[in-house]
């Protein structure tokens, strides 16, 4: 009989995902799919001339990521409070893609030459909140499971 490798890896936590919330397998998808989205557009940045560009995409990052894996943890754990954090979570990465979105908007005016480049900046953005967005709705689901409530956009 195989041995279960444990919640920390894929082959634990697909049981408790496939169990926990039926739609989380299809939003784990989504979510690699944005990530390899953002693999190409780093790629492509990563061979053109090198842009003077202030955008920093480590605070959105590193909020969807936590988001995500909160929500993650939340459904192995039905935790409840968990769950709760990662709406709260939600709008301050949308505010942070809100704040890119100004920023390229205004460089696009400024320098027309780099439009393709910062097109991709904008997608990086993009697929970050969308990567928080998808993680916010494995969280509303918990708290659909646990407490029977729908709770989407409700933050």
């Amino acid at each position: 009989m195989p041995q279960d490798p444990g919640p920390a890896s894929a082959g634990g936590a697909r049981p408790a995902v496939s169990c926990g919330d039926p739609q989380a397998h299809h939003t784990l998808e989504r979510i690699g799919d944005l990530a390899v989205n953002i693999a190409k557009r780093a790629k492509y940045l990563a061979g053109q001339p090198r842009l003077d560009i202030p955008i920093d995409f480590m605070p959105i990052a590193e909020k969807a990521q936590a988001m995500l894996h909160k929500s993650l943890d939340a459904l192995i754990n039905m935790d409840i409070n968990l769950a709760r954090e990662v709406g709260v979570a939600d709008d301050e990465v949308d505010a942070l893609n809100r704040e890119t979105y100004d920023r390229v908007k205004g460089l696009l005016r400024e320098r027309p030459d780099d439009i393709e480049a910062l097109i991709a900046l904008l997608n990086v953005s993009r697929h970050l909140e969308r990567i928080a967005d998808h993680a916010s709705s494995i969280a509303e689901d918990v708290i659909y499971l646990i407490e029977g409530k729908i709770v989407r956009h409700v933050h």
